[in-house]
């Protein structure tokens, strides 16, 4: 479909009525004789006397020409454009960050996957984690992976292969022995922000044992929630743990009540598959859906015509006023010989 972008430009059609009506014609000048007896060389001559200027006036078809250019060029500048069919375009509503902890409080076989119990938390996470990111079609998703410090292993992407394909590379003490949970929290903040992200979730397993951050946990759960992340904390392992490996659930519980958020704990699988089905729920997949019509510009044509149309005429009109010149010279030759 053709459509005009700037329609005001036919308002100047008109123009050249108007410049007919109040302008002056062209004129140009010719020899003329000035005599005290020019009523005497009137009647030997037998011309008629006329004016010191002649008028050049055109035939039909530059008339018709020159209308024709006149109204290409308005429709040029009136901007004629294809609008082409509707295109739609999908964008991601909401980032969801997914933070993993790689301290070595991770190697706990404390977890209980495919029936079979005493397999390590990460390789738990792993399992179940893969399914819950392969459900996330419309969102994008980002994996920070954090120990002794937190590292960006994933920015924001739709490929939610990439993500699950580092994901598996990770391995326990990848990022250092310790658990910085709160710079983890604060690296996912600054991460959201970079990317001006709209409905912003956190969704953090780890164990919950923080060993000495520059911003402890829950000062860092509170910069989250006046920078509108959700987190949602799962605390992974048995809550019977000792040691180094003892679960920290009220720390958990405390950052995910701050900033909105729910806090849960698996300590199998499927336990693990229920909170992600309850994410589901609580962070539905969602897209941006966008539509538009792209616009295809088509005034060269009109111009394109227009210019043919003149060098036609004029090339037309030149070579008609070549041979009236040279049948006149023709003919001057044979009254002059004869």
């Amino acid at each position: 479909m053709i459509i005009f972008d700037a329609l005001w430009a036919f308002a100047i059609l008109p123009l050249p009525i108007l410049v007919y009506l109040f302008s002056r014609a062209y004129t140009t000048q010719r020899a003329a004789v000035r005599a005290p007896i020019l009523k005497t060389l009137v009647a030997i001559t037998g011309d008629k006397p006329g004016e010191g200027s002649l008028v050049v006036k055109r035939n039909i078809w530059q008339h018709l020409c020159i209308f024709i250019t006149w109204v290409l060029i308005v429709v040029a500048l009136a901007r004629p454009q294809w609008l082409g069919e509707p295109i739609e375009k999908t964008q991601a509503a909401r980032d969801i960050l997914v933070a993993v902890d790689l301290s070595g409080s991770m190697e706990a076989e404390d977890f209980a996957a495919n029936q079979q119990s005493g397999v390590n938390r990460l390789d738990g996470v792993k399992q179940v984690l893969a399914g819950f990111v392969e459900q996330r079609e419309h969102d994008r998703l980002a994996l920070i992976v954090f120990g002794s410090a937190p590292y960006l292993q994933v920015p924001f992407t739709l490929d939610r292969q990439l993500f699950t394909q580092l994901l598996e590379e990770t391995r326990i003490r990848m990022a250092g022995p310790r658990t910085m949970l709160g710079d983890a929290i604060g690296l996912a903040v600054n991460h959201f922000e970079k990317h001006n992200s709209n409905k912003r979730v956190l969704i953090l397993l780890t164990d919950g044992n923080d060993s000495g951050s520059r911003v402890p946990p829950l000062d860092a759960a509170k910069v989250a929630a006046d920078h509108q992340v959700t987190i949602h904390t799962i605390a992974i392992g048995d809550p019977q743990a000792v040691g180094e490996q003892a679960l920290d659930l009220p720390s958990l519980e405390g950052i995910s009540k701050t900033t909105g958020g729910v806090f849960f704990h698996a300590h199998t699988d499927t336990e693990l598959a229920d909170i992600y089905a309850q994410l589901d729920q609580l962070e539905p997949s969602e897209q941006k859906v966008t539509s538009y019509r792209p616009k295809t510009e088509l005034y060269h044509w009109p111009l394109g015509l227009a210019l043919i149309l003149q060098l036609l005429m004029h090339h037309t009109f030149a070579a008609i006023r070549w041979r009236r010149q040279r049948a006149a010279n023709t003919v001057s030759e044979q009254v002059s010989h004869g």
